[in-house]
């Protein structure tokens, strides 16, 4: 069969929506395995890519994490206040940039030296978004500020510092259940970061 490009046709694109980010209702043609096209219409939502980052002191066993207010996840039956790791979109920074003005802006923390583990795409049915993940360490000398976001972001989140094993407990728990954070947690206690 041939590659990908080849098997999708793009017959329409129409934005429905570009408020907070941009929603766009797609119509293609699928080139099927057997070689049949396939007319299909999927909405894709675009809001950029992101980066998110683990801080973690080996020392102390300890991660830094932040807990704030998320609608979606509001609407949806939960209380709203998710417990995750420092993230943000890039905006047109590379993710290693990004990700150390978003660790310092999110948490107070300002790190230099990040490790870039891996990427994924996070909602790949609707969401274009692909996240790039880091882990960086952090020590009491890395604390520049009190974290929390920018309110020009309306952004108001609360900076915990929790041992690692608290982290795993909760995620355990249920108590953290943002993916993100889920996976850099599980990579942490996969690659034995604090043995």
């Amino acid at each position: 069969m041939s590659n990908t490009a080849e098997r999708v046709r793009i017959i329409e694109s129409r934005v429905l929506s570009h408020d907070w980010y941009l929603l766009k209702k797609v119509t293609f043609d699928y080139q099927r395995n057997q070689g049949d096209w396939q007319r299909q219409t999927r909405e894709v939502y675009d809001r950029g890519n992101g980066a998110a980052i683990l801080l973690f002191n080996r020392g102390k066993r300890s991660v830094v994490l932040t807990r704030q207010f998320r609608l979606p996840v509001f609407v949806n039956g939960h209380d709203g206040l998710l417990i995750e790791v420092a993230a943000g979109l890039l905006e047109g920074a590379t993710p290693e940039t990004r990700i150390r003005e978003e660790a310092e802006e999110e948490t107070g923390y300002r790190v230099h030296h990040v490790q870039k583990v891996f990427e994924a795409y996070m909602s790949p049915g609707s969401v274009t978004e692909k996240l790039h993940f880091f882990i960086a360490e952090y020590d009491a000398d890395s604390k520049v500020g009190e974290g929390g976001g920018l309110e020009e972001e309306t952004e108001e989140l609360e900076v915990l510092e929790w041992s690692f094993d608290e982290a795993l407990q909760a995620f355990h728990r249920g108590e953290i259940c943002d993916a993100k954070t889920i996976m850099l947690l599980q990579y942490a206690a996969m690659k034995n970061l604090f043995d």
